[in-house]
């Protein structure tokens, strides 16, 4: 599963497809202090970014994949490395 929702972290790896993107938005409603953790993911989808541009997680760590940081950079997700 691209996803794994643990307590407290909701680790993303390879590529979170559409489908991840409504888990993933209840699972960060529910969890309010929850961090999101890209290290392992290379994509992801418009509908998953959308879900992290209007909840704005903190992130426990930053793709490995430097176009992904790119485009978390360009939604003002993160800022600049």
């Amino acid at each position: 599963m691209p996803i794994e929702l643990k307590k407290t972290v909701a680790v993303c790896s390879d590529f979170c497809s559409i489908e991840e993107a409504e888990t993933l938005l209840g699972w960060l409603l529910d969890t309010p202090k929850g961090k999101v953790n890209l290290k392992q993911c290379s994509h992801l989808h418009t509908a998953v970014i959308q879900v992290l541009m209007a909840v704005k997680p903190t992130f426990s760590a930053l793709p490995e994949d430097d176009s992904l940081k790119d485009v978390l950079i360009a939604t003002a997700l993160v800022e600049e490395y």
